[in-house]
């Protein structure tokens, strides 16, 4: 029984298949991490933001009872 090639027809095929895996799999990795990175920073900055009006807000109640 003939085997038949993983890619038939198609120049350069398997190359063109681990070119593939070398560069687009890397760069999958990095953009999740990348979007994991800013989403967590802008949770951490609006979190310090929200503490921020927090306390002005408070300041602001402070200075009305005065």
């Amino acid at each position: 029984m003939p085997s038949l090639p993983l890619f038939p027809g198609v120049p350069g095929g398997p190359e063109l298949f681990i070119v593939l895996l070398v560069f687009v799999v890397p760069l999958a990795f990095l953009l999740v991490g990348g979007a994991a990175v800013v989403g967590f920073l802008r949770r951490r900055s609006s979190d310090d933001r929200v503490r921020e009006l927090e306390r002005h807000v408070e300041e602001l109640e402070r200075e009305k009872r005065e």
